[in-house]
């Protein structure tokens, strides 16, 4: 595994590509003809996706040297080149825009991702994401918000217990969901955190008395709202907030003292950062 990415998904994104050939480089290059190509970045931002194009070009034939000349997680500007590959002509060309639509796509969300995380600068609060990922995606997008400075929330249903409105709703009230998933952690022997979604003080209150959880997550409250439940939570629990917050809001939020701060736009509303391969 390639900083969380399972090598089985990019041979399947080559393959979907690829299909039974690229015809157009086979009809127009010759066989084993051989040249360059850099990436060239076009605008500023954070790369990301560096060594996930370095194993794609791998996993795509291995006849090209890839020379990588900057970093994951690196501040970049137009102008920079980011890495060149040299060799095979036929392997450059079915390889490029796969690379080029994952390196884009990744550097936009790390770039997103730092300019939230900036925001927070000398408070304790930590940005997380959320489950608002491209189906298929996920990794890629997760690991490029750990790039650009942010932290991971869940990767998906089965690595922490999140009981959302509806689960409460569903489960008959706050009691009755978390007396029912501790029982279910016990049955099934199982280790893992638990966060509940409350919507209003009086289901903080609720949830403080009864107990059995990790973390308090407080949905679309207003930041005087959030002041008001991290004093009366007092450490009890750790704190998220969620729900609409924006760059222009974050700090705001942060400074009630909340724990964590999650942001479903950091993967499902983003512009991708402009790149382009060109040869030499």
């Amino acid at each position: 595994m390639l900083n969380n990415i399972p090598p089985e998904l990019l041979i399947r994104y080559l393959d979907e590509d690829i299909g039974p050939g690229d015809h157009s480089s086979l009809a127009s290059i010759p066989a084993c003809s051989e040249g360059k190509a850099r990436l060239l970045v076009k605008e500023e931002g954070i790369i990301a996706g560096i060594d996930i194009a370095e194993e794609l070009f791998r996993l795509s034939g291995n006849r090209v040297e890839f020379v990588k000349m900057i970093s994951d997680g690196t501040r970049i500007a137009p102008g920079d080149i980011a890495f060149t590959v040299e060799g095979d002509k036929h392997q450059i060309l079915r390889t490029e825009r796969l690379a080029l639509n994952i390196l884009q796509r990744m550097s936009g969300i790390a770039t997103r991702t730092s300019e939230y995380v900036q925001r927070l600068s000398g408070l304790k609060a930590k940005i997380l994401d959320t489950r608002k990922t491209t189906p298929g995606f996920r990794y890629f997008e997760k690991e490029a918000v750990r790039i650009g400075g942010g932290c991971n929330h869940r990767m998906g249903l089965y690595d922490m217990i999140m009981l959302k409105d509806n689960h409460v709703d569903y489960a008959g009230g706050i009691e009755k969901a978390i007396a029912r998933t501790r029982e279910y952690l016990s049955a099934k022997n199982l280790d893992l955190r638990v966060e509940i979604e409350t919507r209003n003080i009086a289901e903080i209150e609720r949830v403080i008395s009864f107990g059995g959880v990790d973390r308090i997550m407080l949905d679309n409250f207003t930041v005087e709202q959030t002041r008001e439940a991290v004093s009366l939570i007092a450490g009890r629990f750790e704190t998220e907030s969620s729900g609409g917050i924006t760059l222009e809001t974050i700090r705001s939020y942060a400074e009630c003292g909340v724990d964590y701060i999650s942001v479903g736009a950091l993967t499902h509303h983003i512009n991708s950062l402009d790149l382009s391969l060109k040869v030499y």
